[in-house]
């Protein structure tokens, strides 16, 4: 994991590999429902667009979750699809300033290798800086880690 600073943007990169191929481990991901799996239950992270969602290029998906007990809405759009390879999906409305997630999944033998590159920016310049460094950056890190456990152990069945 390393997580660059530019210009108060953070980027997260995360690199993983998983059972499958990358059509199935895409399937996993194109799948809404399946992010309240993967995320923190202390999140409390639950998709509200109705089903079923038909994902692609320009889908909406809202959520509502917990951050540090305080009640968000989140609602990204899904900016590229290309299946089975990658996407991007980006943040419209919610907590960061910028958010900006893209998944890529490459074949390496019977296996995947997924990564993830977040670029995000927490708002409200120093003070937000100094809530990125103190607490946000630290609490998108430990996201990215339960994920990566729970998404293993969900695609290994």
């Amino acid at each position: 994991m390393s997580v660059i600073h530019r210009m108060n943007v953070q980027i997260l990169e995360r690199e993983q590999r998983l059972p499958g191929s990358p059509a199935e481990v895409f399937e996993f991901f194109a799948d809404a429902r399946n992010l309240e799996a993967i995320t923190p239950p202390l999140l409390r992270f639950r998709v509200v667009t109705p089903e079923p969602i038909a994902m692609g290029r320009g889908t909406l998906i809202r959520y509502r979750l917990r951050v540090r007990g305080v009640p968000v809405s989140w609602l990204t759009e899904i900016k590229e699809w290309d299946a089975p390879h990658r996407f991007v999906d980006e943040q419209l409305k919610g907590p960061y300033a910028l958010w900006h997630h893209t998944h890529t999944f490459a074949a390496d033998g019977d296996e995947t290798i997924m990564r993830d590159v977040v670029r995000y920016r927490v708002g409200f310049g120093p003070l937000g800086a100094l809530a990125d460094a103190l607490v946000v950056r630290r609490d998108v890190a430990a996201i990215f880690d339960f994920r990566a456990q729970r998404v293993r152990e969900l695609l290994a069945g």
